[in-house]
C-alpha cells in the first residue's frame, strides 16, 4: 500500500556550519516525485538566496533537522515565508552507509512528504528570547555555585573548617572571619566581635574550626574567586533587569503559576512561560506536555517483555525545575492532596519515582491553569479522590485495582 503524499510539493534541508543542503520534492497528479537539489552558504545573503529559491518554486513546506545551534539562522530568516517542521535528528537520521549531504536532504523531504516527521515544539520569537535568557540565567547560577565550592575547597586544603560549624560558609559571620583571615596578621581572632548572635553558643568549636594556616598562593586564589562571585552577582542582576522587562506582557499568566503550590518566586514562574510558553493549543493534551517535558516513562518492549521504562533524558532544564518544586510541596502540610498522594507511592516505589509523580502532577496542574486561564484549586483534587457512592465493579476490576495499590492477590482456597 502506497502512502499518502500530504505534502506535495516540500523541501528537506541538511543543515551544517558554513552551508545547507536543500532538497525540493515536487510529486504531480500520478504520484511520480521529482527533486531538486541546491547547496546554500549559511551567511545571510546565502539563506536569503535559500529563500528567493523556495518561493520561486512554490515551495513553503520546509523540513529542517536541528542540528546545534546551526539551525537558527536559517529558521530566522524563512520564518515569516514558510511553514517549517523543526525535526530532532535521530527521527530524520539516514541509513548508515549511504550518507552524503544530498541524500540526507532527499531523504527528509521524502519522510516530510508523506508526513512521517515529528516536528519538534516551537514557541514564538518572544518567548524564544526569554528562554534564552532564563536557561543564560541557569548557566550563571551554575558558575556561581562552582566558584562556591572552589573556595570551599581554599579553606578545606589550608584546613579551615567552617563548613563543620556554620550553615553557610559564605554566610555574614562567614565572610567577616574569612576577611580576618586573609589579613593574616599573626594576631589570634577575636571571633565574638565577627559573628552573629545566633553563633556564640558555638564559639568553642567555632576557634576550632578556624585553627588553620592560610598560604599566600591560597589567600589569592581566594580573592579572585571572591571577586568573581561579586561579578557573577552583579552581571546576574543585570540579565534579571531584562527578563522582567521582556516578561511584562505575560504578567497574568504568571500571576497564574504563582498560585501552584511551591511556585512562590516570579522567576520561577517566568521559567515555566520560557520553557513551555502560555498557549498550551501548542500540546494536544496535558499527557503530550509531560511526555514532551521527560516526565513520562517509555515503552520498551521486544517480544512481549518489558525493559527499562526510566524516564527520557527530555527537559533538562523544566524538568530539574519541577522536581525541586515538587520536593518544597510534599515537605509541608500546606497541600495534603499531594503530601498524601506522595506518601502513598513513596511506600510502595520509593522516594525518586514518587518525586517525579508529583512533578507530573504539578505539571499537570500548570497545563489546565494556563489553558484554562484560572488559578490553581485544591478543590477539584478532592473531587477525584473522593469514593464513589453508586458505582459498580466487577471481581476482575476489583482485582486490578487491588493489584494497582500493591496487593497481591490469593486464591480463597
Amino acid at each position: 500500500m502506497a502512502l499518502k503524499i500530504v505534502y506535495p510539493t516540500c523541501c528537506g534541508i541538511d543543515v551544517h556550519k558554513t552551508f545547507v543542503v536543500a532538497c525540493i520534492a515536487s510529486t504531480n497528479h500520478n504520484g511520480v516525485t521529482t527533486y531538486k537539489n541546491h547547496r546554500f552558504s549559511t551567511y545571510t545573503s546565502g539563506l536569503r538566496t535559500l529563500l528567493q529559491w523556495l518561493l520561486e518554486n512554490n515551495c513553503e513546506d520546509v523540513c529542517m533537522e536541528s542540528t546545534g545551534k546551526y539551525w537558527i539562522p536559517v529558521f530566522n530568516i524563512l520564518e515569516k515565508k514558510c511553514q517549517i517542521t523543526l525535526a530532532h535528528p535521530k527521527y530524520v537520521k539516514a541509513i548508515r552507509g549511504k550518507k552524503t549531504d544530498k541524500k540526507d536532504a532527499k531523504w527528509i523531504a521524502d519522510l516530510f512528504k508523506h508526513d512521517l516527521v515529528a516536528g519538534s515544539f516551537m514557541p514564538p520569537a518572544d518567548i524564544r528570547q526569554l528562554r534564552d535568557l532564563m536557561r543564560y540565567r541557569t548557566k550563571l547560577t551554575n558558575v556561581t555555585s562552582s566558584e562556591k565550592n572552589r573556595l570551599q575547597n581554599c579553606l578545606t586544603v589550608s584546613n579551615i573548617q567552617l563548613g563543620n560549624v556554620v550553615s553557610d560558609t559564605l554566610g555574614k559571620s562567614s565572610a567577616k572571619i574569612i576577611d580576618k583571615l586573609l589579613e593574616n596578621t599573626g594576631e589570634p581572632l577575636d571571633l565574638e566581635s565577627l559573628i552573629h548572635s545566633s553563633l556564640k553558643k558555638k564559639l568553642p568549636e567555632l576557634a576550632l574550626a578556624v585553627d588553620g594556616f592560610i598560604t599566600p598562593e591560597q589567600a589569592g586564589k581566594i580573592r579572585v574567586i571572591r571577586n568573581h562571585m561579586n561579578d557573577l552577582k552583579t552581571r546576574k542582576e543585570e540579565l534579571e533587569l531584562l527578563i522582567y522587562k521582556l516578561a511584562a506582557p505575560y504578567s497574568a499568566q504568571i500571576d497564574i503559576i504563582l498560585t501552584a503550590p511551591s511556585f512562590k518566586n516570579t522567576l520561577t514562574a517566568i521559567t515555566i512561560i520560557s520553557e513551555i510558553g502560555v498557549n498550551m493549543e501548542a500540546f494536544p493534551s496535558a499527557k503530550h506536555l509531560c511526555s514532551w517535558a521527560g516526565l513520562v516513562p517509555t515503552n520498551n518492549e521486544s517480544a512481549g517483555k518489558k525493559k527499562s521504562v526510566r524516564v527520557s533524558k527530555a527537559g533538562c532544564y523544566l524538568k530539574p525545575l519541577l522536581v525541586q518544586c515538587a520536593n518544597a510541596a510534599v515537605r509541608g502540610e500546606k497541600h495534603p492532596e499531594i503530601r498524601n498522594r506522595y506518601l502513598r507511592l513513596k511506600k510502595r516505589r520509593g522516594h525518586k519515582k514518587a518525586i517525579i509523580a508529583i512533578a507530573r502532577m504539578l505539571l499537570t496542574a500548570l497545563y489546565n491553569m494556563l489553558k484554562n486561564n484560572e488559578a490553581y484549586n485544591a478543590e477539584l483534587y478532592k473531587k477525584s479522590d473522593s469514593i464513589p457512592i453508586d458505582r459498580e465493579i466487577t471481581v476482575e476490576q476489583a482485582i486490578i485495582i487491588a493489584k494497582q495499590q500493591g496487593y497481591k492477590v490469593k486464591s480463597a482456597s
